[in-house]
């Protein structure tokens, strides 16, 4: 049995370098053999086609490790899709009234908290808004006193009853329209001495887009900034509508990042109807994590429906698959490591493998940098001859 030693780590950033030539190096260490729990571990630690690895060191090879599914081919839905920030993830910014940019607080890429100033504009609008507002609680304040008034005069009966009820309908207006006054000022964000709005940020992330120079003009509803969350983001990904039948609402799925990682998902909505351009249906899939909208990723669905009798198979990244000495074979994880497992092959699609026999669900197989265990087994029985 081969396995490795403290030198692993020291070696890994050079091996991943070189690994698509000479593999990376594994060097062999004395720890003595872990006993197996039963006959069948005893005889995989016992062969020669097995690696012996730390937790430690397949960490630092990059070395990924997924669990085997049941299905074949048709039990996976495969599709090219994008990460897109949800309806509450992203936020249009704009000035709620026309006027000249006289502060700018934040720039692209800077970080923003919700209610936070992003820019300031001077406005003549602003000032129209806050003049109205403190006219029109001036009005309610009279009409305050005025009702005030009729009720003594009324209550010692000096004064008619219609004088006391017409007050009492006069202040009722005159607080109404100071109410909408606030509101008004309040929707347009006018800065505490009437002359400008404030443009803030209605949610927390980082500021995407930047449409605005200091001292320009703006208009009313002018897009000037664009807010995404990054940790509120969903996929969306595009089936075929013969796919989106088989599909339901809770059905699981994985999203494979550029750099290698997979995040696990579920599939929130399917649309009820297919877009005009690709004819096809979108899968909506809740993800976990921080992500960039926009990035393009690769989702894997599996269905809940419609699997049919391919569900006996296994399918697997197709480089998890490896050859070694003319056979085919995958590095099912172990105790002490890996061992490589001859296995049958039999479709292939879009980098995905069918495997027919010798693998088993559940097992834990190598997948993203396996290339690197054939390697170092070659290497290792080459170094024992």
């Amino acid at each position: 049995m081969i396995t490795t030693d403290k030198r692993l780590l020291a070696s890994v950033a050079g091996a991943i370098a070189l690994a698509g030539a000479a593999g990376f190096s594994l060097a062999k260490c004395t720890a003595e053999p872990v006993t197996a729990p039963n006959a069948e571990a005893e005889e995989n630690d016992a062969l020669s086609d097995s690696l012996a690895i730390t937790p430690a060191a397949i960490e630092a090879a990059d070395l990924g490790v997924e669990a085997v599914r049941a299905g074949g081919l048709g039990s996976e839905i495969l599709s090219q899709a994008t990460i897109t920030a949800t309806p509450n993830g992203e936020a249009v910014v704009t000035a709620r009234a026309g006027g000249a940019v006289t502060r700018l607080f934040k720039q692209l890429g800077d970080p923003v908290r919700a209610g936070e100033p992003l820019a300031i504009v001077q406005s003549r609008e602003a000032a129209q808004i806050a003049a109205d507002r403190t006219a029109a609680e001036a009005r309610a304040t009279l009409a305050q006193r005025n009702l005030e008034r009729e009720r003594t005069l009324f209550e010692q009966k000096v004064s008619a009853r219609v004088d006391y009820e017409q007050a009492q309908a006069e202040a009722a207006a005159a607080a109404a329209e100071a109410r909408r006054a606030r509101a008004a000022a309040s929707a347009a964000q006018v800065s505490r001495d009437g002359s400008s709005v404030i443009v803030a940020s209605p949610i927390s992330g980082r500021v995407t887009a930047e449409n605005v120079s200091l001292g320009a003009f703006v208009q009313p509803e002018t897009e000037l900034f664009r807010v995404a969350d990054p940790s509120r983001v969903q996929v969306d990904a595009p089936v075929t509508p013969v796919d989106a039948e088989r599909l339901a609402s809770g059905d699981k799925a994985i999203v494979e990042l550029p750099d290698g990682r997979r995040l696990d998902a579920r599939v929130r909505a399917i649309t009820p109807g297919l877009a005009g351009d690709t004819r096809a249906a979108t899968a909506v899939l809740d993800v976990v994590g921080n992500l960039q909208p926009g990035l393009a990723v690769r989702a894997r669905l599996f269905p809940s429906r419609g699997t049919g009798a391919e569900a006996g198979h296994i399918t697997i990244a197709e480089d998890a698959l490896q050859t070694l000495e003319g056979r085919d074979v995958v590095f099912v994880r172990t105790k002490t490591g890996f061992r490589a497992r001859p296995v049958t092959v039999g479709q292939r699609s879009a980098g995905r493998v069918e495997i027919l026999s010798g693998l088993k669900a559940g097992a834990m197989i190598a997948t993203r940098n396996a290339f690197l265990l054939k390697a170092e087994l070659g290497k290792g029985a080459g170094e024992e001859e």
